[in-house]
């Protein structure tokens, strides 16, 4: 590169930026958690070559006519349904992501929620904190929850974090199985067993969702699946918002199949639906999947090193669409 590339960071992730993207850039970073306004933003793209976002700013058609210059998204996050990555692609414009870090953080976020809604600690802890408990006093069936230990646990998606999720259930002698778009080798199974998702929501005690977001996979979780599930049974989504019907979810909720929910990722959101906050038998997440300090720095040191490496002429390590590279844009701003 003959001049040193423009980036723009679109919202605070870590402070201070890592000296190997400010010594080799031109860095523009908008020094807010919140996301730019359209005009701003637009304003602010313009002669930038690579951009760093999060699963929080929403990639478009947009962008990419605001920023002709562009020649690498870079998100800090696995998914990357918030990017149009076809308009990326069709404009020579790389997209990578930051998948490996986040699996035992999302992992062990799975298991939080899978205990949480089980055993009740979310209505529990909100009537404990109301004052309620010293005028009533203990019951002996007082928030009576679900086992856990010796259960079936199904998951819905058995990659890198599904996997994961499975090799923690050995620990509460769970029985696992799983559903996926193909069986795994026995060596990637985790001694989980492949059944047909018909089969999962049939004869699992506790069912996490762990698929990526596609149309394919939108509403993959509705109210003819939610039907199938045990009575009592609980569910949890970690995957992203669209994956389950968050209104089919809450009316199953109230009818008790399943009988408890955990969710981390809703439709719309940071919106979400409104029937669900009103339930009791529901523990929400604000996204938190990956949200620990280790998990997040690296998060954010993969994905400066994803950009850096598209800005000069290397391939990253985690490209969402290798078909750009035959425009040989790459590395030339």
């Amino acid at each position: 590169m003959d001049e040193m590339p423009r980036v723009l960071v679109t919202r605070r992730f870590v402070t201070p930026l890592p000296a190997m993207l400010t010594q080799s850039c031109v860095v523009d970073i908008n020094d807010r958690h919140e996301a730019l306004d359209a005009a701003a933003l637009h304003a602010r793209l313009r002669g930038c070559h690579g951009v760093l976002v999060g699963a929080g700013d929403r990639v478009d058609a947009g962008w990419l006519a605001a920023a002709p210059s562009l020649r690498v998204v870079s998100t800090a996050s696995m998914g990357f349904n918030h990017i149009d990555v076809a308009a990326c692609t069709r404009a020579g414009v790389l997209v990578t992501n930051t998948p490996d870090v986040v699996v035992d953080a999302t992992a062990d976020l799975g298991w939080l929620l899978i205990m949480a809604a089980a055993r009740r600690l979310g209505a529990s802890e909100r009537w404990l904190r109301s004052g309620a408990w010293p005028g009533r006093g203990w019951r002996f069936d007082d928030w009576l929850g679900a086992d856990v230990s010796g259960t079936t646990l199904g998951i819905v998606g058995m990659g890198r974090i599904g996997q994961a999720i499975a090799r923690r259930a050995a620990g509460f002698r769970m029985r696992v199985c799983y559903h996926n778009r193909k069986p795994l080798p026995d060596a990637q199974a985790a001694g989980a067993q492949y059944v047909s998702l018909e089969a999962l929501l049939r004869e699992a005690d506790h069912v996490i969702v762990v698929v990526p977001y596609s149309p394919a996979t939108h509403h993959l979780i509705g109210a003819r699946e939610l039907a199938r599930m045990k009575p009592g049974a609980t569910l949890v989504n970690i995957a992203r918002g669209g994956v389950v019907d968050d209104g089919a979810i809450a009316e199953a909720l109230r009818a008790g199949r399943p009988g408890a929910a955990g969710l981390d990722v809703y439709e719309g959101e940071p919106e979400v639906h409104p029937e669900l906050l009103a339930l009791e038998n529901v523990v929400l997440a604000p996204h938190i999947g990956t949200a620990t300090v280790a998990t997040r720095s690296t998060m954010f040191s993969l994905a400066v090193r994803n950009l850096l490496d598209a800005m000069q002429g290397r391939r990253p390590a985690h490209l969402v669409n290798p078909e750009v590279l035959a425009t040989e844009r790459i590395g030339d701003p």
